[in-house]
């Protein structure tokens, strides 16, 4: 059975999404569920990662923070980010976590791509990122990038669950009460801020055109 597409089209408090992302992972690791690609938003929130460091969370009382036992460190959900949890059967695919993990990034990358822009990753720091040759350099001269797309997950008996998120038009302001999965000196960017006039519809569509799990692209949403 192919991977059920949900989309929400009103802000699901985090909360309530781990709770049933968890209850979906339990239920897909039984064969009483389909997998399932959920696209939705969060209010503001910091979420904290397993490898989360206490000197990262700079404004702690700016938003909710939450503990997401996923892989990562801390970062930042809000409208205008595009949030896809991906409840898979891992175990199906091979078991191979790493090689999961860079399909997520593949993933993200062909979906950038459709906007004309080059996502790329980079050794030792998560995430996908996009080079700034028109803003300076950071000050020992490293070239400046700024991450668009954020990527973590957890398996549970091999059922994945969390995922990514893909920054459309974020109120990027917001993301200055964390240091970003702990990477210092880099920014962060959305395809609004590049100058793309991309719509959360618009990003959608091109996350289903460019999808790896082989999933028929005319499958209706469900609703939640």
């Amino acid at each position: 059975m192919a991977p059920e597409w949900i989309t929400s089209d009103t802000l699901v408090p985090y909360d309530r999404a781990l709770a049933e992302m968890e209850a979906r992972a339990d239920a897909i690791r039984t064969g009483e569920a389909a997998e399932a690609i959920w696209l939705l938003e969060h209010p503001p929130l910091y979420t904290a990662g397993t490898s989360a460091q206490a000197q990262d969370l700079r404004d702690p009382d700016r938003f909710p923070v939450y503990e997401a036992r996923r892989g990562g460190q801390y970062t930042y959900h809000g409208p205008g980010q595009r949030v896809v949890y991906t409840m898979l059967d891992v175990a199906a695919r091979g078991r191979d976590v790493r090689a999961f993990v860079q399909t997520l990034e593949r993933w993200v990358i062909d979906a950038l791509a459709e906007f004309g822009l080059n996502g790329e990753i980079r050794e030792g720091r998560v995430g996908v990122w996009i080079a700034r040759p028109d803003q300076p350099p950071l000050p020992d001269g490293t070239p400046r990038e700024d991450k668009i797309a954020a990527i973590g997950i957890r398996l549970r008996r091999w059922v994945s669950f969390h995922g990514l998120s893909i920054n459309v038009e974020p109120d990027l302001t917001h993301f200055d009460g964390i240091v970003p999965c702990g990477i210092k000196g880099h920014g962060v960017t959305s395809l609004v801020d590049l100058g793309l006039p991309v719509t959360m519809a618009d990003l959608d569509a091109a996350l289903r055109r460019t999808q790896p799990w082989d999933l028929p692209t005319g499958q209706p949403d469900v609703p939640r």
